[in-house]
């Protein structure tokens, strides 16, 4: 699979059963839909995740394309203060993260109580995420 915005290849890391698609040029992972679900640990945390995306249509962002069906993809803020601004496929094929976008997401839904997932996060890609 390209990367939607290098267009460099990706490579498929597998985390806790779950395949991330991460761009070795620009950070950037792909998730295909009901992936970043699989991450969360509660169904509690997955209605509270949900809650949080917010469609936006004002966006100055670069649009990129989905790397499954080239669909230009919507720009969706995730958190109630619009913290984290990712790409979602139009046709829900999945979700595009920029460096560090994944990590800032999943701390959102989990209320910023760091988890299983977040920490194996941090270990893969150690200096390459930032938490905000």
């Amino acid at each position: 699979m390209e990367c939607p915005v290098d267009k460099y290849p990706m490579i498929v890391l597998e985390l806790e059963q779950i395949e991330i698609d991460y761009c070795t040029h620009c950070s950037g992972i792909w998730l295909d839909s009901g992936e970043l679900e699989l991450m969360l640990q509660s169904d509690k945390e997955k209605e509270f995740l949900h809650s949080l995306f917010h469609q936006e249509n004002m966006s100055s962002e670069k649009s990129y394309r989905c790397p499954i069906c080239s669909k230009k993809m919507i720009k969706v803020f995730v958190g109630n203060n619009k913290e984290v601004l990712i790409d979602k496929c139009p046709k829900n094929h999945g979700l595009w993260f920029d460096s560090g976008e994944l990590e800032n997401v999943i701390l959102l839904s989990t209320e910023g109580k760091e988890n299983k997932i977040t920490s194996l996060l941090k270990k893969m890609f150690e200096n390459k995420l930032s938490v905000k």
